[in-house]
């Protein structure tokens, strides 16, 4: 499928196997697709989603921000090297652990915070919304959902660890706050 072939009556399963970053792009510029009270089924069409969620714009723009999902959600991704660099330089970031509490137990970067409920709203209430957030995972998946929940907020700075810790692991390279 590509995009000439997404309409109205597309599913967003069809959409999201043609791109796979349509999820973050849309709910980047639209607020869909990353919450339960903004959630879609995989067999809701383009226009059921547009109609729940009242998206008025045009099918051309909403197929652009489909098109350019990928370059969004490229942006959110930063390198270990480039973390690394980052701090050995003294730049200040926030470095979030968003895996499980258990996860975090067994092992963090130090200076990190485990994100929670409450470190969430204190962040996105109080937060300067320049604060450089780097959150991290595993494997970079989770972390990258919650880079593109801060962005939608508002947090244009909120990065997500390319591969986790997982590659950061791999890379051998020792975080500095």
């Amino acid at each position: 499928m590509s995009s000439r072939d997404i309409g109205p009556s597309s599913t967003m399963g069809e959409i999201l196997q043609a791109y796979p970053s349509a999820k973050v792009g849309l709910f980047v510029r639209y607020h869909i697709g990353g919450c339960a009270s903004c959630g879609y089924e995989p067999t809701d069409t383009l226009a059921d989603v547009c109609h729940k969620h009242n998206i008025s714009d045009s099918l051309v723009a909403i197929l652009a921000c489909v098109r350019q999902s990928a370059d969004v959600e490229a942006q959110l991704h930063i390198s270990p090297t480039e973390v690394a660099m980052a701090l050995k330089r003294g730049k200040k970031l926030r470095l979030l652990d968003v895996r499980s509490v258990e996860e975090w137990e067994a092992g963090h970067f130090p200076g990190a915070q485990c994100v929670t409920l409450e470190l969430t709203f204190e962040a996105l209430d109080s937060w300067p919304k320049d604060t450089p957030i780097i959150f991290y995972s595993n494997r970079g998946r989770r972390s990258l959902d919650k880079a593109a929940y801060f962005q939608a907020y508002g947090f244009p700075n909120a990065r997500s660890l390319d591969g986790g810790m997982d590659a950061w692991l791999v890379a051998r390279l020792t975080p500095q706050s």
